[in-house]
């Protein structure tokens, strides 16, 4: 447990001293907020870390961009935000000394769930120098009319996603844990309200089928554990001591990791293939995909 913070990255939200009414505003703000990590590799075999925040609040939806290369030096920042200028469908083009960055989006007929992360009915690419180095959505005819690029087959990893979720005792969302592989359904359910040590429980399950299962909570407020997910041994970390002694703040932090050597993440097939983790928690060298909930608890 070396290194797991209590809320994620420089999106985390810290409360010391706050009303209810504070508390209640910065929890439904922090909700709203999805943070997706990739890393491209280019042709001539260097790599870049594109790093995108979806967000919603009372203003409207918006996406930031940022993309790094391999010395973590920022090479562009960009800000869309489609719902609030209504710019649903646009183009980019920046510099980056001596590379140059196209973005690519449309969300025009995009769907959404309870996430500010478009679920289908959307694009989004970035070439660089004419490589395209990532694309996402279920339109990729589309996207391609308009890209371009001499190569338009990037290799790109899904290194980490943090996220945001809201609830009282149930807990959902969806991870995809590799490439292009399965979605799967995670499920938290978390009752700290026994009267007694042996009454709290936690009980995490993927796809309706419970994984795991920890008993008298308050004094395993902190753990990991291991469990298997398509096969392949995925690492869950823990820590709901804000739920159990600190009322104030409410918010609870769950990591699920899994990681394979960098030989078999390159050699693998794009469906096979997972992303080197690259994300703030324990600034690990392992290679792997990361999932960081921060679990806000409603009364």
């Amino acid at each position: 447990m070396k290194d797991f913070p209590s809320c994620f990255g420089e999106n985390g939200v810290q409360v010391a001293e706050a009303s209810s009414s504070s508390e209640t505003t910065v929890t439904k703000i922090a909700q709203n907020l999805v943070t997706c990590v990739y890393q491209s590799k280019m042709h001539n075999s260097s790599y870049v870390i594109i790093t995108l925040t979806w967000t919603k609040n009372l203003m409207g939806q918006s996406l930031s961009v940022e993309i790094d290369d391999s010395n973590s030096e920022c090479l562009c920042k960009l800000d869309i935000k489609p719902w609030l200028f209504s710019k649903r469908r646009g183009f980019k083009n920046l510099d980056a000394g001596s590379k140059t960055i196209n973005i690519y989006w449309d969300l025009t007929y995009a769907k959404f769930g309870s996430s500010p992360e478009p679920i289908t009915g959307f694009y989004f690419a970035i070439a660089m120098n004419r490589e395209l180095i990532l694309i996402l959505g279920d339109m990729e005819k589309e996207a391609h009319k308009k890209i371009d690029a001499t190569s338009l087959a990037p290799n790109a990893v899904f290194v980490s996603k943090r996220a945001h979720i809201f609830g009282k005792k149930a807990y959902s969302t969806r991870a995809q844990f590799c490439g292009k592989g399965q979605i799967h359904d995670i499920l938290i359910e978390c009752d700290t309200m026994g009267m007694n040590d042996d009454d709290s429980c936690l009980l995490i399950r993927i796809d309706g089928i419970p994984v795991m299962q920890v008993k008298c909570l308050r004094w395993k407020f902190r753990g990991n554990y291991t469990i298997l997910v398509d096969g392949l041994p995925v690492e869950v970390y823990w820590d709901v001591h804000s739920w159990l002694f600190d009322k104030l703040t409410g918010n609870a932090v769950f990591l699920f990791k899994t990681c394979l050597s960098a030989e078999k993440l390159w050699g693998a097939s794009e469906d096979e293939s997972w992303s080197r983790m690259l994300s703030r928690v324990g600034q690990s060298q392992a290679l792997g995909f990361s999932l960081v909930l921060c679990v806000w608890k409603s009364e």
